[in-house]
């Protein structure tokens, strides 16, 4: 283990809530299903607080990851592979709260959850607090593919990953200014508020984490996410992005799902699960399950958040009872829609 982390060290060296919103794509009536659905997290999302140029650039980078993941779907490759491409093009664009734009833990570090799910085989691999792996999807991936465990964290996490081959990068490669300015502004909150006290995270401070649902030519389902947690987390908080059932949950049979939110709320809820529990318990359409989980299990909880799921006929819903939440998805044949708001 010494000489492992010697030898990374080394390479780092080198290197109340609203009312839910749905939308539902009913893709029979045209023939043209989705293949794949994207978000970069939900939260407090106004017109009047976003600018022209960071609107463009997330649309412009969910597009970008829908087609990236559609283009593995078209060349007949696996829903994982779709999945993979489209979470690692988010993964390094810093408008999002994974990969390269990830928040800082409360020690001025950034650390990552992600997790990964085959609907086909129920197979499923996470990892959580990894500090210097550049694509926390592939580790996840990896765990499932190349480990006979599903989650692996810390150190341990990241021995594996050299093992594997992933690349990896120095802590700082991950740190942006607009993260840090936000560290600063809820540690000072702190320290004027509350004194030794530690509050309740504000629902803002866990936004923008990222996550992908895709359909294989085959009809195969599978679901992945990945963040940056919470920003200024301590102890080692761990969100339900890299929980099973919670954040990240796929079935053939019934849907995938990943979530974005207050992760608390998801992990006690299992909110992924159950949107497949009622689809198959209950007989409920993907949207009706989704919405009833988000719109009424969620939000009288007092939860906030949303999720993204699909089903093998290619039906999308997206609810999420905040402001808004980025998202899109992209039909077989190409067609590409990208939403922010919740009037969308």
């Amino acid at each position: 283990m010494f000489r492992s982390l010697v030898l990374l060290a080394s390479l780092a060296v080198l290197a109340l809530p609203a009312t839910a919103q749905t939308v539902e794509v009913l893709p029979g009536l045209d023939g043209d299903p989705v293949v794949l659905v994207v978000h970069g997290g939900a939260g407090t999302l106004l017109r009047a607080d976003m600018t022209d140029a960071t609107e463009r650039a997330v649309r412009g980078a969910l597009e970008q990851a829908l087609r990236a993941g559609h283009a593995e779907v078209t060349a007949g490759r696996s829903a994982l592979d779709a999945v993979t491409a489209a979470l690692q093009v988010l993964e390094d664009d810093v408008e999002f709260n994974a990969g390269r734009g990830a928040v800082f833990a409360s020690d001025g570090t950034v650390r990552h959850d992600a997790s990964i799910m085959d609907g086909a085989s129920g197979l499923a691999g996470a990892s959580t607090g990894t500090m210097h792996v550049r694509h926390p999807i592939a580790l996840a991936r990896r765990v499932m593919e190349a480990s006979p465990h599903v989650l692996l964290s810390g150190e341990g996490a990241e021995e594996f990953a050299l093992q594997q081959g992933l690349e990896l990068v120095p802590n700082e490669f991950f740190h942006t200014d607009s993260r840090r300015q936000s560290l600063l502004r809820v540690q000072e909150e702190e320290r004027s508020a509350t004194g030794l006290a530690v509050p309740a995270p504000e629902p803002w401070q866990m936004t923008g984490t990222v996550g992908a649902v895709a359909l294989s030519a085959e009809g195969h389902l599978a679901a992945g996410t990945s963040t940056g947690g919470m920003t200024n987390k301590r102890w080692g908080r761990i969100g339900d992005s890299p929980i099973i059932g919670a954040g990240t949950f796929a079935d053939d049979a019934t849907c995938g799902v990943s979530a974005t939110g207050h992760g608390e709320f998801f992990i006690r809820l299992g909110i992924a699960r159950d949107v497949a529990a009622r689809m198959a318990y209950l007989g409920e359409s993907v949207d009706t399950a989704a919405s009833h989980v988000i719109g009424e299990t969620l939000t009288e909880a007092g939860g906030t958040g949303g999720i993204i799921a699909l089903d093998a006929g290619g039906n999308v819903s997206m609810p999420f009872n905040t402001e808004g939440m980025y998202r899109g998805y992209i039909t077989r044949s190409g067609r590409v829609v990208t939403m922010i708001y919740g009037d969308e």
